[in-house]
């Protein structure tokens, strides 16, 4: 496994921190576009006009694997790969997880973010929450050294301290050139176990977080995967750099900041 992990050189990072940074201002535009009442779809159009004219990049979901879309959107209990739709409108109390990836000069970032509307539930609002913090919780294992199964288990035991459960089928992944390169990021496992991190490996982190069980089913569209209990789902993803001393997260966004450890 280790041989075939792409470690990145200073000229590459480089480009991957612009790619990442550019997607962060895809996410901060949408903060002050999303509301209830809009579709799917029209984020969906929104973020392609973005991407393509004022960022001057490519929508990298766009054709790959046959994907018509350049973003995701997955909405209450659908934990992942939610298909835009023209007649799919947001409501008032849903929260919404929009996966995007953005490339520019040959190198790709990758992330996503829940949007919570106004009325959601107390109870909705808390699984975001955790879903970032857990998300916060593996970022923070990263560094030289240390192993992929600190992270999993860090975002594992955060999650199910508050009796939440760790969807198991999807993984975070290597980045670069490509969109999914090795190595595979579990968000579960035990420490000390898995990849050792090297200075200069990029890779996503991206826990998805389900309010009940674990268990997920995949949709007769191909694509949407639900919670089998109809419970909800969160996401949060970020592009990280093993840096010398620690992790850099690529995708940061305006409105946050690194967390204290």
């Amino acid at each position: 496994m280790n041989n075939s992990v792409n470690i990145k050189t200073t000229t590459e990072i480089e480009l991957m921190r612009n790619s990442g940074k550019l997607l962060a201002q895809v996410f901060h535009m949408l903060d002050s576009y999303i509301k209830p009442g809009i579709s799917t779809m029209d984020i969906n159009n929104k973020v392609e006009n973005f991407i393509v004219n004022d960022l001057k990049a490519r929508p990298a979901s766009k054709g790959q694997y046959d994907y018509q879309y350049v973003l995701n959107s997955s909405i209450n209990e659908v934990v992942c790969h939610g298909v835009p739709k023209v007649t799919q409108f947001l409501k008032n109390k849903d929260i919404i997880n929009l996966d995007i990836t953005l490339e520019k000069d040959g190198f790709i970032a990758d992330s996503s973010k829940m949007f919570v509307m106004p009325g959601a539930s107390p109870l909705a609002k808390k699984l975001v929450e955790v879903t970032y913090d857990a998300m916060w919780a593996g970022i923070k294992q990263v560094k030289p050294g240390a192993r992929l199964g600190d992270v999993g288990y860090a975002i594992q035991r955060y999650a199910e301290s508050y009796g939440y459960s760790i969807v198991r089928e999807y993984c975070g992944h290597g980045i670069g050139r490509e969109m999914h390169e090795e190595p595979q990021v579990s968000h579960y496992g035990s420490p000390n176990q898995g990849l050792l991190l090297k200075e200069g490996m990029v890779f996503t982190i991206e826990p998805m977080v389900n309010q009940g069980s674990a268990k997920i089913k995949n949709k007769k569209d191909g694509w949407t995967v639900v919670t089998r209990d109809k419970k909800l789902s969160a996401q949060s993803e970020h592009t990280v750099l093993v840096t010398s001393s620690g992790y850099d997260v690529l995708t940061l966004r305006e409105e946050e900041k690194y967390p204290a450890n």
